[in-house]
């Protein structure tokens, strides 16, 4: 597919596939689960088919989510692995959010703060996926003494929260990063954005242009 000259790609059609899977089924877990969290959501049982469907369909959904996720780690792993540029990114991310950028070092195609959401939500998912089973009335919970169940009942609830908090956040500042949008629905972002938010990884992939 041919892209504007103006701009870099940034994701793949199939990244953006993969990303949007996780995504859409962790909107569809994050609505299912408030529902049994707390009585004032419980009225999204409707969105589901009802509380009988809703807790049916929540564990099959988190199964899709977690391959979905699996599949998105292998993609980016090593692109994450935090270098000491990243810290250095980290300790003047203040200043950043004050609008101050004179400190902030050249990163890669992530910079400090993407790259400790991706561990945060790596560990997350593994503690839901776990939790999730142990917790699995249907197939699994008989395995396990009640005791466990009970904690891996809070655990999930604690960490499905904490989750809930890093997408939130993750949502706003891809919102707030004015360009940042695109790359996940057109693939591509403006050259000016690379250079501005992302120069060393703007350097690598424009290096076979000269």
């Amino acid at each position: 597919m041919k892209h504007d000259p103006d701009d870099v790609v940034r994701y793949t059609a199939a990244e953006r596939l993969n990303h949007w899977m996780v995504a859409i089924t962790f909107i569809l877990l994050a609505l299912s689960g408030l529902a049994f969290f707390h009585p004032m959501f419980y009225p999204l049982i409707q969105l589901f088919g009802g509380g009988t469907w809703t807790r049916i369909l929540h564990p099959f959904i988190g199964v899709l989510m977690a391959l979905s996720f699996t599949s998105m780690y292998f993609r980016f792993w090593k692109l994450n692995i935090v270098t000491p540029a990243d810290r250095e990114w980290l300790r003047h991310a203040r200043e950043l959010a004050e609008g101050n950028e004179q400190n902030m070092p050249k990163v890669g195609k992530y910079n400090g703060g993407q790259k400790v959401l991706f561990w945060l939500l790596v560990g997350s998912m593994a503690i839901l996926l776990v939790s999730g089973f142990v917790m699995w009335r249907a197939y699994f919970s008989a395995l396990f003494p009640i005791g466990l169940i009970r904690l891996s009942s809070l655990a999930h609830a604690a960490v499905a929260a904490l989750m809930i908090i890093l997408i939130i956040g993750h949502t706003y500042l891809a919102i707030w990063t004015k360009g940042s949008i695109r790359a996940m629905t057109r693939g591509t972002v403006s050259r000016a954005w690379a250079k501005q938010h992302h120069a060393l990884w703007y350097q690598e992939t424009t290096r076979s242009e000269k």
